[in-house]
């Protein structure tokens, strides 16, 4: 056993990782535990990026212009020059709001494809190529009788964000002898995580608020099992490959909200269920306003449908079978490490 972990230190410590995106929340995690396993690690980001979370004397900055191809092939020639090829590229950089739909594509879908054809056209092609995609692109799951989402059915996603990433997934597929891994997270939680500390918070102020009457089934994963997984899979040499991603459990918007609940110690809370029609005209008008100010709104048409979808479980049998996953961070450890944190950050 020891042998076997200096060899895959070693191994490592040979490796070139890129993490695209890593000034964001799941980006910046992936960096934090890549340097802790030993991978050379390199940090995508924009010249505006915030490195707060990117503090680490081992992290490597690059920056790369994946809007114009010719300028990243040459990028990429260069770097290869310098450091040689990356071995392993995991593709975070993308948007999950916008101003306009047609954003989604140009930064998902065509940023995407550009990065594609530029490795592929300077002899730079990974081992392995991992795009952080989602569960989104599978579309609305079994509302009738709550079977999880399979990743052998038919995806039909029903999103702007969920149709680019799956026109991004398609791209990779479609383009010969490259080395592609998709993850496709349910709701991912955990520290440095804005969009759920928004419902806490309601929470916290004894405000529960929900969408529609009929039953809702979610399903979350905490940010620490997703780069887990991510890691098991490089360390297995999966390729050409797609994963549903959850705990492998469903929550119903009670459960989680009295987990939270019961971990900031409140008691009380006035519970609102709102009809679905509403909140799709409230969506509606925040986006339009949105478009006025200039400003991008995560509460927009694509949030309505979300909202709307009644089943969000996802088979996670693949994962369990091909990489042995099991979740360190069900619901509520990973909802009581995160409440943590945010009161250690003063964020809550």
């Amino acid at each position: 056993m020891i042998l076997t972990t200096f060899a895959r230190l070693n191994k490592r410590a040979m490796k070139k990782i890129l993490v695209t995106g890593a000034s964001g929340f799941i980006g910046s995690s992936i960096v934090e535990q890549a340097v802790g396993l030993g991978y050379e690690t390199w940090a995508g980001v924009r010249s505006s990026s915030s490195k707060a979370y990117l503090q680490d004397e081992a992290i490597q900055f690059v920056t790369f212009n994946y809007d114009d191809k010719n300028v990243l092939k040459q990028q990429l020639t260069d770097f290869a020059k310098r450091h040689g090829r990356f071995d392993y590229i995991v593709h975070c950089a993308g948007i999950t709001k916008a101003l306009h739909k047609s954003d989604f594509d140009q930064t998902n879908f065509y940023q995407t494809a550009n990065l594609v054809d530029a490795l592929v056209d300077t002899g730079t092609v990974p081992e392995l190529f991992v795009l952080m995609s989602t569960l989104g692109v599978m579309g609305p799951g079994d509302e009738v009788n709550y079977t999880p989402i399979r990743h052998d059915q038919s995806p039909q996603p029903n999103t702007a964000y969920g149709k680019s990433k799956l026109k991004t997934e398609r791209y990779i597929q479609n383009t010969p002898n490259f080395p592609y891994l998709f993850l496709r997270p349910t709701g991912v939680y955990g520290p440095r995580d804005r969009d759920y500390l928004i419902l806490i918070k309601s929470i916290k102020n004894r405000l529960e608020v929900g969408a529609g009457y009929k039953k809702q089934l979610l399903s979350f994963i905490y940010i620490d099992d997703l780069v887990n997984i991510l890691f098991a899979a490089i360390d297995r040499g999966v390729t050409h490959r797609a994963y549903n991603i959850s705990d492998g459990r469903g929550y119903t918007d009670i459960e989680f909200n009295e987990m939270v609940k019961e971990l900031l110690d409140v008691s009380k809370t006035l519970s609102m269920k709102l009809p679905l029609g509403l909140v799709k005209v409230a969506a509606k008008g925040n986006e339009l306003l949105s478009q006025i100010v200039g400003q991008p709104t995560t509460f927009n048409s694509d949030k309505y449908h979300i909202m709307k979808q009644r089943n969000w479980t996802c088979d996670i049998t693949p994962l369990e079978e091909e990489l042995g996953f099991e979740a360190q961070y069900p619901l509520r450890e990973g909802l009581e490490a995160t409440i943590e944190w945010y009161k250690n950050e003063g964020w809550l």
